[in-house]
């Protein structure tokens, strides 16, 4: 009996001592790190892209560098710095699964679906699923893209309503905006779909911005938020929270002005009722 026990006794130590670690949560690696490590964009202009100085700057950048890390910061009691690594719509969740970045600040529509992988912070933007074309198109809008060929990104809730909405059309999916632009410009394709103010960017950015337009109503509600990975509320916390300080101080305010303003790299005034949405979004302290 008693060789019965110590083989137990044994046997639960040896399982103790192989037990695997607690997973380590976002803020413990960023803290270990010293590094708040983001996936953007780097084509995808005013929220990610690469100026004509090489300088990775845009929108999502700033809200990320000046909202979020002073509260990561502040939460941790120690001084963050901030790693930017390129993210698409295919790699993205990927990306946070396997850890290479801790939180997705870019163009990335917050869905039901997607929730089932990731988490999303507050809403940050707000924009809707348009058309870029050659101006003097026939295409005025999702309804008269039957038979046409279609652009769209890999991954995007664009390509995935496109096909939804509209099956006769000829979808061609790209791996990121560039891309799709180029098939574009080389007519490739009759019409890329985006989300209205990605479409916004490219064309100001465009060589000719007056050889195009962007047609038809918002054919999608595209709410932008910053993804994560789930489970994590304590790091989700903490991101809210930075967006909710910046909201309420006014900081996010002008940084959209920064961007979107008259004076901005993309004029794209925010609505009255987009302003009282952000102001209602955050909660009392």
């Amino acid at each position: 009996m008693r060789k019965m026990v110590a083989l137990f006794l044994t046997l639960a130590l040896l399982g103790t001592g192989v037990a695997p670690a607690l997973a380590e949560t976002t803020l413990e690696k960023i803290a270990r790190t010293e590094t708040l490590t983001i996936g953007t964009r780097t084509g995808s202009p005013p929220f990610g892209y690469v100026n004509s100085k090489n300088e990775w700057v845009g929108f999502s950048i700033d809200l990320a560098e000046q909202l979020v890390l002073p509260a990561i910061s502040q939460k941790l009691g120690k001084q963050i710095k901030l790693e930017k690594k390129e993210s698409a719509p295919p790699t993205r969740i990927p990306l946070l699964t396997s850890n290479a970045v801790d939180l997705i600040a870019e163009t990335m529509t917050d869905t039901r679906s997607r929730r089932d992988s990731v988490d999303f912070s507050l809403t940050f933007f707000v924009t809707g699923a348009q058309f870029l074309v050659k101006k003097g198109s026939p295409i005025k809008g999702i309804k008269n893209i039957d038979g046409k060929r279609i652009a769209a990104q890999q991954g995007s809730t664009n390509a995935r309503i496109i096909r939804e909405k509209a099956p006769k059309a000829v979808l061609r999916e790209f791996p990121d905006q560039p891309a799709a632009f180029q098939a574009l410009l080389q007519g490739q394709v009759d019409a890329y779909t985006n989300d209205g103010i990605q479409l916004a960017g490219l064309k100001v950015k465009a060589p000719n911005p007056a050889q195009w337009e962007i047609v038809g109503d918002f054919y999608s509600y595209e709410p932008y938020g910053m993804a994560m990975r789930r489970n994590d509320a304590d790091f989700r916390a903490v991101v809210n929270n930075g967006l909710m300080d910046g909201i309420e101080s006014g900081k996010f305010f002008e940084i959209y002005e920064k961007w979107f303003g008259p004076k901005g790299e993309l004029p794209y005034p925010m609505t009255p009722q987009v302003r009282s949405f952000m102001l209602l979004q955050v909660v009392p302290k």
